[in-house]
């Protein structure tokens, strides 16, 4: 949980830092693409009424240009400084030609990064180009710049962030360290009174002689049973925090486990009036613990028991790539969308009508424990029909 909130508040960083940088730099190069394109136009503007006016100078004309004149009888002179070579006969006819064939008679020649201006003369025709390659050039060093600027930026922020996600969250890992040392302190310190309290409890019902006696006594080694249960799931909370699931891991056949879990819950539910059906693909392995996986199917089987109502309790298990994929499906009254990831929290219960006895709201949380210490998925499935709960892990 620490480390997936740590996460979040780095890429929450990175995104507000990404989306900052992305917004500036793509403002910069907007603006300095389009004063780029109007001193293009007005040096275009200047040299055409340069043309137009004869004797006319145009001063501080920083971008390359030509002029072409092409007569009447169809010979091309081509004058000025630019890039281009003046002095190529075809690649002056080919661009001729260009010009001419355009219906505008000012416009932009993307492909030779040109723009060019048509101005009519006695017995003549005079097309300008002002060469826009230099400032193409400058706008792609640009580019070239700015997202070095801003890899290495995202890079150093990334590290700040880093460190500051440590620094902000210290105080909530202390605390949640505290509390998962308290849970388990205070488990192993309650078991063994409980314990004691349901071995005596069931002495005491033997040499029960009296009515209310019994009873009083069958009150005391229920209510202990159900704090025992209680006290069984912390602990196992506990365990799965502490990272002690990670440390049994084994080669299992997760195939054969769940086989014989199915097995030992099919007369419980058959006497709820619900059939089991399982479809289990065998010869399926994986590295994990065979105690907290067969947990895992135990759980999910438990609650197909608490929580269904009579019909067929189906159980799947199938390899996929290189994964498998477990399913536990029974009929009932749907989970809302809104609660399919609230299920999963600990002690939660969606309401009353759904509230088994006995039941605490841990053992979804412990299945979600389970599964994440194996690298996988958990998640519910519903439809108008009943609820399926699906289980990813990866296999061997």
């Amino acid at each position: 949980m620490l480390k997936q909130l740590r996460n979040k508040f780095v890429w929450i960083t990175m995104g507000i830092v990404v989306g900052m940088l992305a917004v500036i730099l793509g403002l910069i190069f907007h603006f300095t693409a389009k004063d780029m394109e109007k001193d293009a136009y007005d040096s275009l503007y200047a040299l055409s009424q340069s043309v137009q006016i004869p004797g006319s100078r145009v001063e501080n004309l920083q971008l390359p240009y030509f002029t072409m004149e092409i007569t009447l009888d169809g010979r091309i002179t081509a004058k000025g400084h630019t890039y281009y070579d003046l002095s190529d006969d075809a690649f002056l006819l080919e661009l001729a030609q260009t010009v001419l064939g355009q219906e505008a008679t000012e416009g932009e020649l993307s492909r030779y990064s040109l723009l060019y201006s048509r101005v009519l003369g006695l017995g003549q025709q005079v097309i300008i180009f002002v060469d826009t390659s230099g400032q193409e050039a400058a706008l792609r060093s640009m580019v070239e710049i700015g997202l070095l600027i801003a890899g290495i930026s995202v890079l150093a922020f990334w590290g700040i962030s880093s460190l500051l996600a440590r620094w902000a969250i210290r105080p909530v890992e202390k605390a949640w360290q505290q509390q998962k040392q308290f849970v388990s302190d205070a488990s192993h310190e309650l078991k063994t009174p409980l314990t004691v309290i349901v071995s005596n409890a069931e002495l005491l019902e033997d040499v029960c002689r009296e009515p209310e006696e019994d009873r009083c006594v069958r009150s005391i080694r229920t209510a202990a049973g159900q704090m025992r249960a209680l006290v069984e799931g912390l602990l196992e909370l506990a365990r799965a925090d502490n990272g002690q699931v990670r440390r049994s891991f084994e080669r299992v056949c997760l195939s054969d486990l769940t086989e014989a879990s199915a097995m030992l819950f099919e007369a419980p539910l058959y006497e709820q009036g619900r059939v089991l059906q399982t479809q289990i693909q065998p010869g399926i392995f994986l590295k994990g613990s065979s105690q907290y996986l067969k947990q895992l199917v135990d759980i999910l089987l438990d609650n197909a028991g608490k929580y269904g109502i009579p019909g067929i309790v189906s159980v799947g298990l199938a390899r996929q790539g290189k994964s498998c994929l477990l399913t536990v499906a029974n009929p009932g009254e749907p989970i809302p969308e809104s609660e399919n990831n609230r299920i999963f929290q600990r002690f939660y219960r969606m309401d009353t009508a759904r509230n088994a006895p006995g039941s605490f709201g841990l053992g979804l949380s412990i299945a979600m424990s389970v599964v994440q210490e194996h690298g996988g998925k958990l998640w519910v499935e519903s439809n108008p029909t009943g609820n399926c709960f699906c289980v990813q892990l990866p296999c061997e």
